[in-house]
């Protein structure tokens, strides 16, 4: 039985939480007291209940997110009802900003900003029965008094999920949309004992690194040393670094790392988020769109990085019309993912200084979507929603990356594929549970019946991308095709060589 457990809801089985290792790492002589306990949103929130109440906790830390503020407002509710003398304590940016729009008023205590410390003395207080402050606003830390979490990582955890580390906190920009932009400034930890911390994960066999820096390639310095502890290791296995870079500050020295990666061993994510210069100054995002250009360029032509773009539907001021051009002017530049997002009005950002202007409406639910404004109709707004999902499922997947070309071949990227995403939407009046056999069908049959592509042209796209992946069956409207082709090659009249069963 312990006596403090630490728990949240991840929003995946494969996500770990890199939150509750912090506070645990730093729970002192109350260590040996405590636990952490992971579930994900999928989990039933009273088997949830059931599995933290066997340790009859007298203190139970929840992490609340946009993602599951909803779930543990349920989960306080039943533990209360169960367990009323257990003192539940919140954390995590859900309740760090006023107003809460999720009610969880049934909470003990909450703790607002960077808890490493703040949840260790409020644990000694409560255990001493000083507690009488329900609300603790706390100060950023000094990162030098905070100790490192990674060890307690466990031999599962290695094995089956993200290893999420940092190397910093903070953000230098004042994004209006972003909490990072809350912060003062960038602070880091020493580099000698993160890099040493790093080694003992890499020795216990961590292979998937997902930093959580919001601007990784800010000190060139630290991001050298970074790359250069995993282009140490390339010799030794497989690995995957992730990280979250500035888009216009890449240095010749970063770029010749950048370049040596092997495939498939580094992903960047870029937040773009609007190349119109108008809608970035609307919500203070700097924008050198010349550097921009060019370092993407760089990414897709001389490295073998995966890259990861994102773009938001719904920033004040902006229309369908310019996130048409931002998404144009992308895909012209990368054959890279494009992650389409919808605005959220985050408690505690500073965009909803345009409410007014630009008539900006959210939802009070998490996770707090726009639902219009004075330029998109609610109308709009739900288009989008179902064009982001359908470009998940068809571009950003894989499994259709160049027969989807095929909408717009060399014509607008959104115009032609936002047709297609309203034409796709009449046939299935839904975006979720479309199989991958059912999708190919319906693109093949946009393609022929609405394009006017020739059908033998279509089929050889369709099979290049489908059958990438040893093994495939040839799905049943394709295998015509097939065979036409398997003809042709046994002439020596075709390329194709994958394999048909």
């Amino acid at each position: 039985m312990k006596k403090i457990l630490l728990t949240t809801l991840n929003s995946r089985f494969t996500h770990t939480s890199i939150a509750l290792r912090y506070l645990y790492a730093n729970l002192k002589e109350l260590q040996n007291d405590a636990k952490i306990i992971e579930f994900s949103i999928n989990d039933a929130i009273q088997t949830i209940a059931e599995k933290l109440l066997t340790h009859s906790p007298q203190i139970i830390g929840i992490g609340v997110y946009i993602w599951n503020a909803l779930e543990v407002r349920e989960l306080i509710h039943i533990i209360k009802k169960i367990s009323p003398n257990t003192k539940i304590v919140l954390g995590g940016p859900e309740v760090s900003h006023e107003p809460f729009r999720v009610n969880l008023d049934s909470a003990d205590f909450i703790i607002q900003g960077e808890g490493d410390e703040a949840f260790y003395r409020l644990c000694r207080d409560i255990f001493d029965g000083l507690a009488n402050q329900r609300v603790i606003k706390m100060s950023m830390p000094s990162l030098k008094n905070v100790e490192l979490p990674y060890k307690f990582y466990t031999d599962d955890d290695i094995k089956n999920r993200y290893i999420y580390v940092e190397a910093s906190r903070g953000c230098p920009f004042e994004c209006e949309f972003c909490l990072s932009s809350m912060d003062e400034k960038v602070r880091a930890f020493d580099i000698e004992l993160f890099l040493s911390e790093l080694e003992l994960l890499w020795k216990r066999g961590a292979r998937n690194f997902k930093f959580i820096d919001r601007t990784f390639n800010l000190n060139i310095k630290t991001a050298n040393r970074l790359l250069d502890f995993f282009l140490e290791k390339e010799e030794m296995s497989p690995y995957f670094a992730h990280f979250e870079v500035v888009p216009d500050h890449f240095p010749e020295s970063l770029k010749e790392k950048i370049a040596s990666f092997p495939h498939g061993a580094l992903q960047l994510e870029i937040g773009i988020q609007t190349l119109n210069p108008d809608i970035a100054n609307n919500i203070s995002r700097p924008l050198k769109l010349d550097k921009i250009k060019e370092n993407i360029r760089f990414l897709e032509n001389e490295t073998n990085a995966h890259i990861h773009l994102d773009l938001i539907v719904g920033l004040p001021g902006e229309s369908l019309e310019s996130f048409g051009a931002n998404l144009d002017e992308l895909v012209s530049l990368s054959s890279c993912e494009i992650q389409i997002g919808i605005l959220k009005k985050l408690s505690g950002t500073y965009i909803n200084r345009h409410d007014i202007e630009y008539g900006m409406v959210y939802s009070d639910i998490p996770p707090y979507d726009v639902l219009q404004t004075s330029t998109l109709s609610f109308f709009d707004i739900q288009i989008m929603k179902r064009f982001s999902r359908f470009w998940d499922l068809t571009y950003n997947s894989g499994n259709f990356k160049e027969s989807v070309k095929l909408i717009w071949q060399d014509e607008s990227v959104f115009e032609n594929f936002y047709a297609f995403s309203l034409w796709i939407y009449t046939q299935t009046d839904s975006t979720w549970q479309i199989s991958l056999q059912r999708l190919g069908e319906l693109l093949f049959k946009y393609l022929c019946e609405v394009k006017k592509i020739d059908a033998k042209d279509i089929a050889k796209n369709m099979l290049n991308d489908m059958m990438k992946l040893e093994g495939r069956v040839v799905p049943n409207y394709l295998k015509p095709y097939a065979e036409n082709i398997e003809k042709n090659k046994k002439h020596g009249t075709s390329g194709f060589n994958k394999r048909q069963q």
